[in-house]
């Protein structure tokens, strides 16, 4: 799609966290956890405005650009004008996000078949793997309501939510935050792994759990250090990959 570039409209500060969105978009895309035009990413963008960038609703996500993200308000009324619509209903959940967690610039949010799967087994996440340690770590979990997009539901999944970083979504998918686009990409990465790997487990033979003193001791690990799971350290190496594929979300 020919997009019209929007970089002087914008701070610097603001195109790059359209430029890391857009990578996070493609990622998610390669990786196979996209769900044609629906679920979404949203980053908040540095300022006392409370605004945001979200996806146009109706592209894929291998087609989301730097410049095509919309910047909408709280909301998710348009701040900068934009011929692509945007979806009132998908930002529900990541509105009552942001409102609650002043600690997080980013909200990822899949429907992948592992998620939801795991998502509708009443045990929710078995400590299973090494990458299952880490989920189990800062795992809450919301009960399904049906299709998100009811205001009363906000206060529910935002007590659910609590300061974890890890959501399960029952009967329908997973939800990671982070600090920074980065963080919430490797948490996706992982707690999409966690799931895999359960469903794998469980295919085959007598399960073996990890030791509750390790799941333990790595919660309290994962408690008192502030690097999360280290999304800084990956990314370089992401968009490296990025790049050799497709440099487009760049524009």
């Amino acid at each position: 799609m020919n997009i019209a570039s929007i970089k002087d409209q914008v701070s610097a500060e603001e195109w790059q966290l359209r430029v890391d969105l857009a990578a996070c978009y493609r990622l998610v895309a390669a990786y196979g956890w996209s769900d044609l035009v629906f679920t979404h990413i949203s980053a908040r963008i540095p300022g006392p405005e409370h605004h945001f960038l979200i996806n146009p609703y109706g592209l894929m996500f291998d087609e989301i650009t730097a410049s095509s993200l919309v910047k909408v308000d709280q909301q998710c009324n348009k701040v900068i004008d934009s011929p692509f619509p945007v979806n009132p209903a998908g930002f529900v959940i990541h509105s009552a996000v942001h409102a609650a967690r002043e600690d997080v610039q980013c909200v990822l949010h899949t429907h992948t078949r592992a998620g939801v799967a795991v998502s509708a087994q009443k045990c929710g996440v078995l400590p299973l793997s090494q990458q299952s340690t880490f989920v189990l770590a800062s795992l809450a979990y919301h009960d399904y309501e049906g299709v998100a997009f009811r205001e009363d539901e906000k206060p529910r999944l935002q007590a659910d939510m609590g300061q974890a970083n890890f959501l399960m979504l029952r009967n329908h998918g997973l939800l990671t935050v982070g600090k920074s686009i980065a963080d919430a990409f490797l948490s996706m990465y992982t707690f999409e792994a966690t799931c895999q790997i359960q469903l794998a487990a469980q295919a085959g033979g007598e399960l073996v759990h990890v030791n509750p003193l390790i799941v333990k001791g790595v919660s309290e690990a994962m408690r008192v250090q502030t690097g999360g799971l280290g999304g800084a350290f990956v990314w370089p190496s992401l968009i490296r990959k990025l790049d050799r594929m497709d440099e487009s979300y760049k524009t």
